[in-house]
């Protein structure tokens, strides 16, 4: 018989990161990225094909720059970082990124987001408990997203890819972004939880010393996610709010 679930009432706050558990955008994400680095590969000659795992090992919970770069890396190239207003077509780290992202809103556009139901269910009772809560993404897109799944007032903190450029936070697996958010939820991280469902964000939470960190196993694997530091691990949030873990 699986252990009881703890009971997240006993803790001060709790931060979520969005892609892959909250949204399902991390799929989004993922064919977005897949298609951009088969036409980068292809235009650089690389042999090495762009896979999945690429995208958990080098991509998955990182800022855009940064998940750029450390691909290149994996297949020996170095480009240009250039600036973030750089086109789509640029030959740079921020273009590649950019030419992904205009992948992406594209087809956030066409075919919109909807939260996991299990996710908006674990939100709706906090929130219904005036649990104080954040999003904590690398994405640039989190507020677009969560307005799109019509989850922004849910949230009085949300720490992204924007504020990190903006306020110079490191991108996960540092710990900054999670420790920006608790204290601008007036939180200590001793006494908060953490959802995510990336090993960099994983990490960053477990560095950061939160009391809970929760693993969402949305493809990565348990063992991965507890091998980064996750307290426990779970498929889906509506565990917490009824049923067993599975």
């Amino acid at each position: 018989m699986s252990a009881p679930l703890p009971n997240l009432d006993e803790f001060s706050a709790i931060l979520f990161d969005l892609d892959g558990v909250l949204t399902p955008t991390a799929e989004l994400h993922m064919r977005a990225w897949h298609a951009t680095f088969d036409q980068v590969f292809a235009e650089k000659a690389v042999p090495t094909p762009y896979t999945d795992s690429d995208y958990f090992l080098h991509l998955d919970g990182k800022k855009r720059d940064d998940g750029v770069a450390s691909v290149l890396e994996s297949r020996g190239i170095t480009l240009p970082l250039g600036s973030p207003d750089d086109p789509p077509t640029a030959d740079t780290v921020w273009g590649i990124g950019n030419r992904k992202n205009a992948v992406f809103s594209q087809e956030l556009e066409q075919d919109g987001i909807a939260p996991y139901p299990g996710s908006l269910a674990l939100v709706d009772t906090l929130y219904s408990a005036s649990m104080p809560m954040a999003v904590v993404s690398s994405s640039k897109n989190a507020v677009w997203v969560l307005r799109a799944a019509q989850l922004a007032d849910r949230f009085s903190v949300v720490v992204d890819g924007v504020t990190a450029a903006d306020e110079g936070l490191a991108s996960k697996p540092a710990p900054d972004m999670f420790l920006n958010a608790a204290a601008k939820l007036g939180v200590e991280p001793a006494g908060a939880v953490v959802f995510e469902d990336a090993i960099s964000g994983v990490s960053a939470a477990h560095a950061a010393g939160f009391g809970l960190v929760v693993g969402v196993d949305r493809g990565v694997g348990e063992s991965a996610l507890r091998a980064a530091g996750a307290s426990l691990v779970v498929t889906d949030l509506a565990d917490f709010v009824g049923g067993s873990p599975a």
